[in-house]
């Protein structure tokens, strides 16, 4: 029997404008960066015997890295759609900043985002992420039961801002 595992569903197309400058941005960085990658590659190709050449074999796993984020970024960016506007309402959607208190008594903040712009730094988490859909259509003073692996936690809305764009 193999190991097959189905696909993992499609991640949501949402993205804030500042997260889709980003991945422009990004995108348009890897082009010189691919450039040097592919000349250090050349010149390390050069040198003879390319079985034993290190310089080389890091260059080509590099040079595959950049490809691959080229390609996946070329494929993902149109797809996007770059929500401009702040839900109406006092509920949590898409772009929400909010604070929740656990059964602990510990306060934690979020920012729900889209899965191309999650950042744990910043605690931005992924609309798709447990946590995050179990929050939506939420409103403050809400008590949310959040499963994560074999437990089940509960947490209380405190409060829910949006950043309202500029």
């Amino acid at each position: 029997m193999g190991r097959w595992k189905p696909p993992a569903p499609d991640a949501s197309p949402y993205i804030t404008p500042a997260g889709f400058e980003a991945l422009q941005a990004e995108l348009n960085e890897l082009w010189p960066r691919r450039r040097d990658v592919v000349t250090a590659l050349s010149a390390a190709a050069a040198e003879g015997d390319r079985s034993e050449n290190a310089e080389y074999i890091y260059r080509k796993k590099e040079l595959a890295g950049l490809d691959r984020r080229i390609r996946y970024l070329q494929k993902r960016l149109p797809l996007l759609k770059v929500v401009r506007e702040a839900p109406k309402g006092d509920a949590i959607y898409f772009g929400a900043q909010v604070e929740l208190c656990d059964d602990t008594g510990k306060v934690h903040r979020y920012r729900i985002v889209g899965p191309d712009e999650t950042d744990a730094r910043s605690s931005a988490i992924s609309m798709d992420s447990p946590l995050a859909r179990a929050l939506l259509a939420k409103h403050v003073g809400d008590e949310v039961a959040v499963g994560s692996g074999d437990q089940t936690r509960t947490v209380t809305v405190l409060s829910i801002r949006y950043q309202r764009p500029e």
